[in-house]
Formats: structure tokens, C-alpha cells, sequence
């Protein structure tokens, strides 16, 4: 009896449903789209963290670089003798200089690797390289580093090693190039953790347990390219040639390390035996990263942790304000106008109750007892926001498509976070230079998850329920008589 009288009154009466029940699928389409795109903005936002931490890492451990002492530039010089015998005099001379925070020894990396809550951790030695090549005619010339000569061209990739003063030139003439470009120190017996991890290979190979010491290199895709490298090529740095034997591209935005080699390598290169600038953490559980960041800031002095979230704080431009936007006035925007949906729905149920009063009081006449017709009432509602919440579902998943679909460019500028490395991305200011901030585009998705359909239905839910109990209680309050008296 329940459902055949369900059936014939909404079939009466779908007009007052439908209005109900877009009432209650707009709100709920909101609550998807916001909740997709706020989804949405977490996922670049993680993108944006891994391109500097790396796959799986936790927190960074790195130590701050002491202030450069009185009277020293802390920037790389270059002295360059020109023969005055020769009409030119081509030389070309490379600078080394570890990058980001002060070096820690390597026995610190066992160290935090032993402190409660870390499952590993791996040390890398981030590098800056740059390379003057210079032609003389007589006289001398001197270089305090910079990305730019008389003459010269900025350098290759190495976006993120920084700026630097410009060439100084004494006597005679000069012209000559400066590259800089960075190398990171990976431990090849742990890839997991580190500035390898971020990246796949795509052409080649990564390195082996075996070539801990070996002469051996993978670089960056956009590295690659702009320089003309392939896998079985050669890079010389310092004197020293490495083959190339893999291409790395990042899995998400652009990479902030040109070249990779074994961390020995890398720790000859820069004359730092048994050093690193960084350590990767991974904690054994993501509850515990702040218990680990305070036992090993406790238990290993000096050292500067960076979590995550510390990171995320550093990140600026469109895709924080964006995201500021989905989480605060998205989420408040949301409720109002739910509360809104279900307030007219409860006030169109009620005035709908209110319109029927010759038929609830003539079905209390016939024995029908209140809480059978307020039974009713609130079936009739509930079904209304099922409906609704079914609206409400495809419009949602509609709106978070199209979102997807035009994916809208977002920018994140990523600052540092202290320690001159910030969170151990070799995007940090050396010796003697600016932070530097790294700019990446990120496309916007709206990813709707099974939780978020499941909320929307209990939304519809709630809402047929809040209307049904509005108009469930009207009809209770009437009385036999009202439906005599409404007779004319």
C-alpha cells in the first residue's frame, strides 16, 4: 500500500518534485565540483613537493651554511693567463662548488637512519658547476663567476644553480662564455629516496649497486636535449669524462638537477670525501613524521628538518592562491548553499503538505493514524532527493570533467625554506647567492572519488530527510475536521 500510494502522488505531483529535487542536485553538484577541484589541487600540489623531494621521501635533514668570513666573495674565481706571444689564446676552466646548505659528514646519515620512527635514509651531495671557456688576446683575465662574459652567452639548463656576479676582465682582449649547470651525488645502492627518484629513465638505463665509484652519468631530459647528449655519449667535468648511459625525465614538471652521478663521484668532483649537503628521510609511518623531525633535530644538533608541510608553505603563485580559494571560500560556499537547497526544499514540502489538507484529514477520517501519513510524507521527500542527489551526481561529474578536460594551467613558485638548500632540492642558492625560486605550470584536474559520491548521496539523503520531517510534521498536526472544514 506504501509504495502504490508513493507511486500515484509523485506521479501527480512532478512539477513540486522536480523544483525540489534541483533545489538539492545544485547544492550537491557544488559540494562535487569543490570537493574534485580542492582534490585536484592537493594532487599538484603533491606533484610540485615530489619534483623537489623525490619519490617517497618524508623530510630532508640538511644543516645551514655558515655566513662566508671577512674579505671572502664566497663565489668560485677563475684566473686565466693569456700568452702575449699568441694571437689567440682559447683556455677553458671548470669550478665545482658544493650547493645548498653546509656539508654534513656521511656518518650522519647512519645516524638519522637509527633514530626512532625512520624505515631509511639516504645522503646526496648536490653540486654547482661552472664552466668559463675563454679567448684571449694578450693581458689577463680573471672571473669571479657569473652566467654572462663580454661577449659570452648564458648558460645551458642549470636554471637552477643560481645568478652570480658578473666576469671581471683585466688587460687585453677577452671574450668568453660561462655555463653553469648542477649535478647531483646520488647513492646508487638506495634510489628509492633522493633526487633520482622524482624521475623516470625513459632512454637507457639507471645506475647499478655496483657503480658506486664509477664513472658513469645520467642527466635530465630537457638537459639532454638543449646540449645535444645521448645515451653512450660523453660529459666532461673538471677534467673528468663520464659516459652517459641514461635519460631521466621527471614524472611530473621540470627537473632542478641537470646531471646525475654516484655519490662518490660526485664527492671527488667537489673534493668533499665522505660529505653530503642532504639527507632523505622516509619515516616509517606518516603519523610519526613530526615525533621523527623532533627526535632528530633533538638527538643530531645543528641540522635543520624539513617535512612536507614545510615545504608546502614555501609554494606561492596561482596554484596556492587557487588552492586558498577551493579549501576556504569553496568549502563556506558549499554550505550555504546546501543549507540554502535544503531550507527551500523543507519550505516547498511544508507548503506542498499544507495544499493536501482535504486529503490527509480525509485519510485520518478513514483511520489512518498520524504517524502512517507522516510515514508518507517522509517517503515522498526521500525519494525527492534521491532524485535529486542523481541530478546532482551528473551535474557534478559533468562540471569536474569539463574541468579536467580544459585543464587549466597553474603556476607554483617555489621558494626555499632555510638552510641555503631549502628542503634538499638542488634548487638552493649557493655560496654567495640569491635563493633562488623555481617556476613550474601544473595542470589542473578534478578527480571525483568514490568518498565524494558516497557524500553526495548522504546529502540527498539528509536533505529528503530534513524536508520530510518539515512536512512530516505538518501533516501530523491536521485533524479530521480540517478537511471538512477545507470543502467548500
Amino acid at each position: 500500500m506504501f509504495g502504490i500510494y508513493l507511486k500515484r502522488e509523485l506521479g501527480r505531483r512532478k512539477k513540486a518534485a522536480l523544483v525540489i529535487a534541483l533545489g538539492l542536485a545544485l547544492g550537491i553538484a557544488l559540494v562535487i565540483t569543490v570537493n574534485s577541484v580542492s582534490a585536484g589541487m592537493t594532487q599538484a600540489q603533491d606533484k610540485v613537493l615530489k619534483s623537489l623531494y623525490g619519490l617517497g621521501t618524508d623530510m630532508t635533514v640538511t644543516k645551514a651554511r655558515s655566513a662566508p668570513t671577512s674579505g671572502s666573495s664566497g663565489r668560485p674565481n677563475f684566473q686565466f693567463d693569456a700568452n702575449s706571444n699568441d694571437s689567440d689564446d682559447t683556455q677553458s676552466s671548470d669550478r665545482v662548488m658544493p650547493q645548498g646548505g653546509q656539508a654534513l659528514a656521511s656518518s650522519v646519515v647512519t645516524k638519522v637512519s637509527q633514530q626512532s620512527g625512520v624505515a631509511s635514509a639516504v645522503g646526496a651531495l648536490t653540486l654547482n658547476v661552472t664552466k668559463v671557456d675563454g679567448s684571449f688576446t694578450q693581458g689577463k683575465a680573471q672571473s669571479s663567476g657569473g652566467n654572462t662574459g663580454n661577449g659570452g652567452q648564458g648558460g645551458p639548463g642549470g636554471g637552477s644553480s643560481g645568478s652570480t656576479a658578473a666576469p671581471q676582465v683585466q688587460g687585453g682582449g677577452a671574450n668568453f662564455d660561462v655555463n653553469s649547470y648542477s649535478v647531483a651525488g646520488v647513492d646508487v645502492t638506495d634510489q628509492t629516496l633522493g633526487p633520482l627518484a622524482g624521475s623516470k629513465i625513459t632512454t637507457g638505463k639507471t645506475f647499478t649497486a655496483a657503480q658506486t665509484d664509477a664513472k658513469v652519468a645520467v642527466v635530465s631530459k630537457a638537459y639532454a636535449k638543449e646540449n645535444s647528449l645521448k645515451v653512450g655519449g660523453t660529459l666532461k667535468i673538471s677534467g673528468t669524462k663520464y659516459t652517459i648511459i641514461g635519460i631521466a625525465t621527471p614524472d611530473s614538471s621540470e627537473s632542478t638537477t641537470d646531471v646525475y652521478l654516484p655519490l662518490t663521484q660526485a664527492q671527488t668532483l667537489a673534493d668533499a670525501k665522505n660529505q653530503v649537503t642532504t639527507i632523505y628521510v622516509k619515516a616509517s609511518d606518516s603519523k610519526q613524521i613530526d615525533s621523527v623531525k623532533s627526535a632528530i633535530q633533538k638527538n643530531i644538533s645543528g641540522t635543520t628538518v624539513t617535512t612536507s608541510a614545510d615545504l608546502a608553505e614555501t609554494v606561492s603563485g596561482s596554484l596556492s592562491t587557487a588552492s586558498n580559494l577551493a579549501t576556504s571560500v569553496g568549502k563556506w560556499l558549499s554550505i550555504a548553499v546546501l543549507v540554502a537547497a535544503f531550507l527551500v526544499a523543507a519550505l516547498l514540502t511544508s507548503s506542498a503538505v499544507s495544499r493536501r489538507v482535504r486529503e490527509f484529514g480525509t485519510l485520518k477520517a478513514l483511520g489512518w493514524p498520524s504517524r502512517r501519513v507522516t510515514r508518507q510524507v517522509v517517503g515522498e521527500s526521500i525519494v525527492n532527493g534521491l532524485l535529486g542527489g542523481a541530478l546532482g551526481i551528473g551535474l557534478g561529474l559533468a562540471a569536474a570533467y569539463a574541468v579536467t578536460m580544459i585543464s587549466p594551467k597553474l603556476t607554483a613558485q617555489l621558494g626555499n625554506t632555510g638552510g641555503g638548500g631549502g628542503a634538499g632540492g638542488p634548487g638552493g642558492g649557493g655560496p654567495g647567492q640569491q635563493a633562488t625560486q623555481n617556476t613550474m605550470e601544473i595542470a589542473l584536474t578534478a578527480p571525483v572519488s568514490m568518498t565524494t559520491i558516497a557524500l553526495a548521496v548522504g546529502l540527498a539523503v539528509t536533505g529528503g530527510l530534513i524536508a520530510g520531517a518539515m512536512g512530516g510534521w505538518r501533516a501530523s498536526r491536521m485533524r479530521p475536521a480540517d478537511a471538512l472544514r477545507s470543502v467548500s
